[in-house]
């Protein structure tokens, strides 16, 4: 089992990232499919969560109407659109599956500033 992402890097105020979880060795069909973030100096916290198959999703208030969780299971990928980009959304960036939570990627960072 095996989650790379990708996507991640330096972004003015405003702008806008898509980032993109790999997932390999299993369906993300079969889990349910999350996005983490850890900024420095804090613990890493639930951005948005896709439940298994795809219809319901969930975000953290500080996201609501900014992001949007998605998963292609032809690729087997699963996606961030984030949207009105805030300096307090610089973080590195992961997903995970609920199925394998164990297992996580390297991460991808995403730095907003001017």
């Amino acid at each position: 089992v095996q989650l790379v992402e990708s996507g991640g890097g330096l972004v003015q105020p405003g702008g806008s990232l898509r980032l993109s979880c790999a997932a390999s060795g299993f369906s993300i069909s079969s889990s349910d499919m999350s996005w983490f973030r850890q900024a420095p100096g804090k613990e890493r916290e639930l951005v948005a969560k896709s439940v298994s198959p795809g219809i319901i999703t969930n975000y953290a208030d500080s996201v609501k109407g900014r992001f949007t969780i998605s998963r292609s299971t032809i690729k087997n990928t699963v996606y961030l659109q984030m949207n009105s980009l805030k300096p307090e959304d610089t973080a590195v960036y992961y997903c995970n599956a609920a199925k394998f939570f164990r297992v996580w990627g390297q991460g991808t960072q995403v730095t907003v500033s001017s």
